[in-house]
């Protein structure tokens, strides 16, 4: 099956009736911060580099970053979460207010720190990563707050996301609930796991793991590699088991500078070779894959379009620097370049 099977025109028509969708966002969101310098020397006090500041910048972050993606490409959004009452969670919903993603969802507890990821970059490379946060579990009482708020939105939604960054939102209870809730309205649910949470990711409409993620999934180790993802004999001995096992629709693994595999029961994987051109910063880059499959899903697309578009997103953004998105015209160009 050729790569080149979906058409711009046809990208176009699935972007245009995305608009008409709604998808709901749940899980860990962050505040992105960005320090932006140069570096001309070493520090006397030890052997690292100067940083000189020029600027800094703040960009929704994890789950927020999901619904960033989906307003981006102008599909209508809501995002439920916890934040603290704290400068960072302000500016979060402020951002979020200005990107046109609805933010009533997310519910504010004084003894949480809104997570914050600060970037130090300097000439185009990340130099270190400063994170602040709070992992605990969200209790019974936020967890039945953040599910009060989802399911009052849940009769109007086309889809669901659930962004797990293993900060304390997505709960077993509170999986296992929206899993229900979803699977008795036929509603799309799609999953960015964190296998180190051991959450019980069964009966999935999607999970989208990069490799690291989709090994430690299967429990297996990943001892080879193969520049042809088809012929690599551990990659299908694990994409096989993730689909036997967890038994979602479709199962995507998202293989850096080889693209994606996609994986459903009883059909033949299916190698999306990358589009990317060049890779500055590949941060971000998995929020861009879920959000864009997930739309187009919505939208009435096939599994095999839907890989496509995103892999096509995932393109755009890692070409930028910093957690990014990708416009309808920057993703409708990308299949005429």
């Amino acid at each position: 099956m050729s790569a080149k099977i979906l058409s711009v025109s046809r990208a176009r028509q699935i972007l245009t009736a995305a608009t008409k969708t709604r998808v709901l966002v749940l899980g860990d969101v962050m505040l992105d911060q960005f320090i932006w310098g140069g570096v001309s020397r070493i520090s006397p006090e030890a052997p690292v580099p100067v940083v000189d500041f020029e600027r800094e910048s703040f960009m929704p972050g994890g789950a927020a970053n999901v619904a960033r993606n989906l307003t981006a490409l102008d599909v209508p959004t809501e995002l439920f979460g916890a934040i603290g009452s704290d400068d960072a969670g302000r500016r979060l919903k402020q951002l979020l207010g200005e990107q046109k993603i609805g933010c009533r969802g997310l519910v504010t507890h004084a003894a949480r720190h809104t997570s914050v990821k600060t970037r130090i970059v300097a000439h185009k490379q990340q130099m270190v990563r400063i994170d602040r946060e709070t992992r605990d579990n969200l209790d019974g009482r936020l967890t039945s707050r953040l599910l009060a708020e989802l399911k009052l939105k849940l009769p109007k939604a086309d889809a669901v996301i659930v962004g797990d960054y293993s900060k304390g939102v997505v709960t077993q209870p509170l999986l296992n609930e929206i899993k229900t809730l979803c699977r008795t309205r036929g509603i799309w649910l799609s999953l960015d796991p964190k296998p180190a949470h051991h959450l019980n990711l069964n009966g999935l409409s999607l999970i989208t793991p990069n490799r690291k993620e989709a090994f430690e999934l299967a429990n297996l180790p990943d001892e080879t590699r193969n520049p042809n993802p088809l012929a690599d004999k551990n990659l299908m001995l694990v994409a096989e088991r993730l689909l036997n096992e967890l038994r979602p629709a479709v199962l995507l693994i998202t293989l850096g500078e080889l693209g994606m595999l996609l994986c459903q029961r009883g059909q033949r994987p299916f190698h999306i070779p990358t589009v990317a051109q060049e890779v500055f910063d590949v941060s971000g880059a998995g929020d861009t894959v879920i959000a864009t499959f997930t739309l187009a899903i919505a939208a009435g697309a096939s599994s095999v379009e839907a890989a496509m578009l995103s892999n096509h997103a995932a393109g755009i953004v890692v070409g930028k620097i910093g957690t990014a998105i990708a416009t309808p015209e920057e993703l409708l160009n990308s299949f005429t370049s």
